[in-house]
């Protein structure tokens, strides 16, 4: 990550819906699951860990969109952007796609996760690769490092 700090704006292609983000990401992933694969229409989502205090929509009203399940994934109703994730019992940070922001350079993933599932051509350089996901103790250390190098 570039010495760029929060706040940050963004918002979907259309405009309809908009964000601010005054905190800095907790990790940053690529995610190469097929359910990802094909929500993005790439070979892969990005996603920056917000911490929930630090995540605002300012503008518009995102609705839910894909599976509709626990974990609920937030689009523009109008362009149909992917716009941000709230993973399932987790409400304390949120999955922003950074693409979302108005200036997404700074970004670059720090994991990447089902590489399993990769494509064969999908290189990230992400520092850390999974199979799956890591194991759940693993993310205090993940956290720790990705904040040290940014």
């Amino acid at each position: 990550m570039s010495d760029q700090n929060p706040p940050w704006e963004g918002g979907c292609r259309c405009g309809q819906v908009r964000l601010k983000i005054t905190a800095k990401p907790l990790l940053t992933m690529a995610c190469h699951c097929t359910g990802c694969q094909k929500m993005s229409s790439s070979a892969y989502s990005l996603s920056a860990a917000i911490p929930a205090e630090g995540f605002e929509v300012t503008y518009g009203e995102p609705a839910i969109g894909g599976l509709h399940g626990a974990s609920r994934h937030y689009f523009c109703s109008h362009c149909m952007t992917w716009m941000f994730t709230r993973p399932e019992g987790m409400d304390w940070f949120v999955n922003l796609r950074p693409t979302m922001l108005d200036d997404p350079r700074w970004f670059a993933p720090f994991i990447e996760t089902w590489t399993r599932e990769k494509l064969a051509f999908a290189e990230t350089g992400a520092v850390h690769s999974y199979e799956a996901l890591p194991e759940m103790d693993a993310y205090e250390g993940l956290v720790k490092e990705y904040m040290a190098c940014s």
